[in-house]
């Protein structure tokens, strides 16, 4: 029996995904959770029966998606985890798949490719589209420039949308909890990585990449 945990903090989406895992797949099992708490705590109460597949949003209240990416994958690193995003392929899943992702999917894709992701996963397998693995091969062939963002770490790109969002440092230390001194050094390395000096020129970079 096919056990998925899915989480997002839309209940509506959730529905929706669950309805669509439910009618295409004999005997699946979905667990649902809003936020990345939830999340961890529901993974460590069916430890004993663990999920085999987790479908995670990356736009989320609170921890962030990669933040909960690399978590899980720490704590259950043969687990595989689905990003499913708002954001397209460019702008995010690349940095998704080098976080431990095992495929990345797009909310705007067709019902059935969710069906076709989860239950490649499931069988150990990894999902991506056809354009985003040209791109890849592309990456690895040096064929391509990495835009200036794709030079962040995790959290500095956090911070970095944090900012581009219209956060203070403390909003962004609060919801990364991490101290403001902290998040005050990421700011300063992402803005030397992007050559920029302030915050405007982060959020106008941001926008114009669509990175929030």
């Amino acid at each position: 029996m096919l056990r998925v945990l899915l989480v997002d903090d839309h209940p509506a989406l959730r529905r929706g995904m669950k309805s669509i895992l439910e009618d295409a797949i004999a005997g699946v099992t979905v667990g649902e959770v809003g936020d990345g708490d939830q999340a961890l705590a529901l993974l460590a109460e069916t430890e004993a029966r663990p999920f085999d597949v987790v479908v995670l949003d990356l736009s989320m209240p609170g921890r962030s998606g990669i933040d909960l990416l690399a978590e899980v994958k720490h704590r259950y690193p043969k687990l595989p985890v689905l990003i499913m995003s708002l954001h397209g392929e460019e702008q995010f899943a690349v940095r998704s798949l080098r976080a431990g992702a095992s495929g990345y999917l797009t909310k705007t894709a067709a019902p059935e490719l969710l069906v076709v992701a989860v239950q490649k996963l499931a069988r150990g397998g990894r999902y991506i589209s056809e354009s985003l693995a040209d791109r890849l091969a592309a990456d690895v062939g040096g064929k391509t420039a990495a835009a200036p963002h794709e030079r962040l770490s995790d959290r500095e790109f956090e911070v970095m949308r944090g900012l581009a969002s219209g956060q203070t440092v403390s909003e962004i230390a609060e919801t990364m909890r991490l101290s403001v001194k902290t998040v005050s050094t990421y700011r300063t390395r992402l803005l030397e990585k992007l050559g920029m000096e302030t915050n405007a020129e982060v959020t106008r970079y941001a926008i114009q990449n669509g990175l929030v």
